[in-house]
């Protein structure tokens, strides 16, 4: 970030008021405007946040009109084809893609953390097994700073080190023995030998009784799904990570605080409402309703997993999930299962008609990530914990650089009160 020489000029109730301009590496010019309420006693009304920046970061840019997304500078779609998911975690939490014996060393590190302590399993078991397995990990992942009190000190860089190794290992364990405890089989121990997609869909769909072989092509369609989702800048979920811990709490509080926020279907969960909706409309031949119900502004019906919030031109994401998605079906021939053909027929719709293409209503990575965890085997309810493992990197870059960065202040939004004006108590008989 640099300044400008150039100023915002604010005038109001007789003040003027001269506001920096911040210069950003890409993206729109910034006003910033720290001190506006100190100088002019006045503040910015601005829900969701959508123009304001919160923090300085240097981990991902997203241009939503161009339809780009770097992590650190990479373009996603060469990180999606040509490195792998633990490549991509060092590149967010270190800044730099890492060399050999970097990555030989890190992806050794990851490995020998990925068992969590046993008496964790006794907490699972305190869960109903009906419970929703996002309804686990929110407990399970809180619990872990009564587990792991070596790594609790914000202050000391070695125990944030540990306790971000501790959280991309053992994510991928907790989110199995949710699924597990969910369908009362048995835990599944982590596989050393195995890569971490692997080991995740090892952990997911392996048995006591018999051998279970990963196929590496979903291994891959994994680990890419993990690739794309790893960060994706000041999101509702990240946002509530860094709000956490800008008061000092510790990180295994704040990464729960963000699975948490990312369990809401406007956020994480938009992949499993997206396959829910392909079921819904259930066969092919009812899909010109759901079309003209989702064309009526009179008619709440929502077509999920079209457009996106940021993305106003295509999501880059999309087009890799999609060359996924084709490899998955095929390898698995699940082409005549009643909701993907729904949900290719969908496809080949949005890239056609009038109506979507007019409105870039294009599918998104939501709407191929859920076919491919469909086809390969995943219930809707895992859909946004395999979401919460593939972002917790990102969480956690993101909150390793709130500690360090020296102008971070805990949060504290204003408001726009809107409520009673001040007024005196009546006793309860004159009332």
């Amino acid at each position: 970030m640099d300044m400008t020489n150039k100023t915002a000029t604010l005038s109001f109730e007789g003040k003027t008021l001269d506001l920096p301009i911040l210069k950003p590496t890409h993206g729109p010019d910034v006003i910033d405007i720290r001190k506006l309420y100190e100088t002019g006693d006045v503040f910015t009304y601005d829900p969701g946040f959508t123009s304001t920046a919160a923090c300085e970061s240097t981990i991902t840019f997203i241009d939503g009109d161009k339809g780009e997304l770097l992590y650190r500078g990479y373009p996603i779609e060469q990180l999606a084809d040509k490195s792998h998911y633990l490549e991509v975690c060092y590149l967010l939490l270190y800044g730099e893609l890492p060399n050999a014996a970097q990555i030989e060393d890190f992806e050794g590190r990851v490995t020998k953390h990925t068992m969590v302590h046993e008496q964790m399993h006794n907490f699972f078991r305190g869960f109903r097994r009906d419970s929703h397995p996002m309804a686990t990990m929110v407990g399970v992942v809180g619990a872990m700073s009564a587990f792991y009190h070596d790594s609790l000190d914000i202050n000391d860089a070695w125990q944030r080190e540990v306790a971000a190794i501790r959280m991309i290992a053992k994510l991928p364990t907790i989110a199995a023995m949710a699924y597990k405890y969910s369908i009362g089989q048995p835990f599944v121990y982590p596989k050393n030998t195995l890569d971490y997609a692997g080991n995740f869909l090892h952990m997911c769909f392996a048995v006591p009784c018999e051998d279970y072989v990963v196929e590496p092509a979903l291994a891959k369609a994994m680990d890419r799904i993990m690739t794309l989702h790893a960060d994706h800048e000041q999101n509702a979920s990240t946002s509530t990570v860094r709000l956490a811990g800008s008061s000092g709490a510790n990180p295994f509080a704040c990464i729960a605080a963000g699975i948490a926020c990312l369990w809401g279907p406007a956020h994480g969960g938009a992949n499993q409402a997206c396959l829910e909706m392909l079921r819904e409309i259930g066969t092919v031949d009812k899909i010109p309703e759901a079309i003209r119900r989702a064309k009526d502004k009179n008619d709440p019906f929502r077509l999920m997993g079209f457009g996106h919030r940021v993305y106003k031109n295509f999501d880059p994401r999309a087009k890799v999930m999609k060359e996924s998605a084709d490899e998955v079906l095929d390898l698995l021939g699940f082409h005549n299962n009643p909701t993907l053909q729904v949900a290719k027929e969908l496809e080949r719709i949005a890239l056609d008609d009038d109506y979507f293409v007019s409105k870039k209503l294009y599918p998104n990575v939501d709407f191929y990530s859920g076919i491919i965890l469909e086809a390969m085997g995943f219930p809707t309810s895992m859909f946004t914990p395999i979401f919460a493992v593939s972002r917790t990197v990102g969480w956690i870059s993101q909150w390793k650089e709130m500690i360090a960065d020296p102008t971070q202040k805990i949060g504290r939004p204003r408001q726009l009160y809107i409520g009673a004006a001040r007024r005196d108590y009546v006793d309860v008989a004159a009332r």
